[in-house]
């Protein structure tokens, strides 16, 4: 087996051992409980085609670390920003249209994969968006929610 098959065979095992290894749970809007994703790493392809996200219903568990893997399958640009308020207002104007490598922002070419990683430390909610002009306005964010670990 080559070393890139033999690479990508052990990366999907370790992904699937981590995405199943949930402990936490989080409460949906509907009031049921789904088990949320970590402690630990996980690793989240995400899709964007037609300008949206194809994230769903997002849940972590606090101490989660998280390896956003973005494919633009878009003929445009577009970001992946992930944070607290601050981190979002800093990013409004979508004025910076390229990042650097940033814990929790990733530029992604049309055509192209690139990815971060964020740490949710705390429960509660966390935004991700694309901040490039109009692509908030046109539907591009959404909410992450961190289930308590206790």
């Amino acid at each position: 087996m080559n070393r890139r098959r033999w690479g990508m065979c052990l990366g999907l095992s370790l992904g699937a051992a981590v995405v199943t290894s949930g402990t936490g749970f989080a409460v949906t809007a509907s009031g049921t409980e789904q088990e949320a994703l970590g402690p630990g790493l996980v690793t989240i392809d995400v899709d964007i085609e037609h300008s949206r996200y194809d994230i769903g219903t997002l849940r972590v568990t606090e101490g989660t670390t998280v390896e956003f893997v973005v494919h633009n399958e878009d003929p445009i640009d577009h970001e992946l920003i992930v944070g607290t308020a601050d981190v979002h207002r800093a990013h409004s104007t979508g004025g910076e249209l390229s990042h650097p490598p940033v814990p929790g922002e990733v530029s992604v070419a049309p055509g192209q994969v690139a990815s971060t990683f964020y740490e949710f430390a705390d429960s509660g909610a966390i935004v991700y968006a694309c901040h490039l002009p109009g692509h908030v306005a046109y539907g591009m964010q959404g909410t992450i929610e961190v289930a308590d670990a206790g």
